[in-house]
């Protein structure tokens, strides 16, 4: 029996997201291979535990990412969950051989990507993804870290969201990113109904507080929030830790470690802390779990309903590693 995990609206759309958002990437072999049936098991654990908002992409696993997803979610009434994929990356074949490794992912390298943020480009890319996952409609569509494409993916790319979320092929729209800067200007330039920030709200790094999530919440738009572990570092931080996907540096790892003597010091997990923060801003409407099988998928679910006390949170900042500007989440006793 699923359990009843709050939902709420995105933006101004129609479209329903769960507190808690399954990450698709992990389950297309990131960083390690992952096999189908442990791919399927994850999406099953992460619908037994009562999440029906999962995010996808065609960057992750070139494609391998929707196609477990849609075969995940088959049997799934249609209007009972809801799918984000994103665009700005075509999927061309590829006849080279050899892995994708060099992309993160341990999966054959069958395809290759290729930018493009024209907006033929964008229903090319939809049309893909809808195929792939085996749906009739896209419930939130992201353009797809448009770092280095900033002025096609608004002048061209976002309007073309926009004629799709018009004609019903998508019901919501946004962008993706792991920087706030270029989110903010989606959220103040055009009529995006969501965000999504990777690795930028985080109980280590809260540069979002300072621009994006401000101006979402006098928008009214939804903010998604990603990375919430900050690649590892948050999860478990040791020597060997990543941040954003590299070594992490010192400093971090101090700060990190001092996080984990604190929150252990009232018998809860880093990781719980590190899931439950976000929330403390009103902007947030879901936080992205990341999982490649139904043992951490189940594990990210009791962390995120693990009994928080508000000292915790006040000891975080009395000793200097959450600034007094931070939102704090309020007491959740469980």
């Amino acid at each position: 029996m699923a359990t009843a995990i709050p939902t709420a609206r995105l933006g101004g759309s129609t479209v329903e997201v769960t507190r808690l958002s399954f990450g698709a990437a992990s389950i297309a072999g990131l960083y390690r291979p992952v096999d189908e049936e442990t791919a399927i098991a994850a999406v099953q654990a992460a619908w037994d535990a009562g999440i029906r908002m999962f995010d996808t992409a065609p960057h992750y696993g070139l494609g391998l990412s929707e196609r477990r997803l849609g075969a995940a979610l088959h049997d799934k009434p249609r209007d009972s969950f809801t799918v984000s994929t994103k665009v700005g990356r075509l999927l061309e074949p590829h006849h080279g051989g050899g892995n994708d490794l060099a992309h993160g992912f341990a999966v054959p390298a069958t395809h290759r990507r290729v930018w493009d943020f024209s907006a033929d480009g964008v229903r090319r890319s939809i049309e893909d993804s809808l195929a792939r996952l085996r749906l009739d409609r896209i419930d939130l569509a992201l353009l797809h870290d448009p770092d280095d494409h900033e002025e096609q993916a608004f002048h061209e790319a976002y309007p073309a969201l926009e004629r799709l979320r018009a004609e019903g092929v998508v019901g919501a729209i946004g962008a993706g990113m792991n920087q706030s800067r270029m989110l903010s200007r989606f959220v103040t330039d055009t009529d995006v109904d969501a965000v999504l920030c990777a690795g930028r709200y985080t109980l280590l790094e809260q540069s979002a507080l300072h621009d994006l999530l401000p101006a979402a919440a006098a928008r009214g738009t939804s903010v998604i929030i990603g990375g919430v572990f900050n690649s590892g570092l948050l999860a478990d931080p040791r020597p060997d830790s990543t941040y954003n996907y590299a070594a992490a540096p010192v400093e971090l790892l101090d700060r990190a470690v001092r996080m984990r003597l604190i929150t252990e010091s009232y018998q809860i997990p880093l990781r719980a802390a590190a899931l439950a923060f976000p929330f403390g801003h009103p902007a947030v409407t879901s936080v992205l779990l990341g999982a490649r099988s139904a043992a951490e998928v189940r594990d990210a679910v009791r962390m995120s309903v693990h009994p928080i006390p508000g000292e915790l949170w006040d000891e975080l900042r009395v000793e200097g590693l959450l600034a007094a500007n931070v939102p704090l989440p309020t007491v959740r006793k469980g």
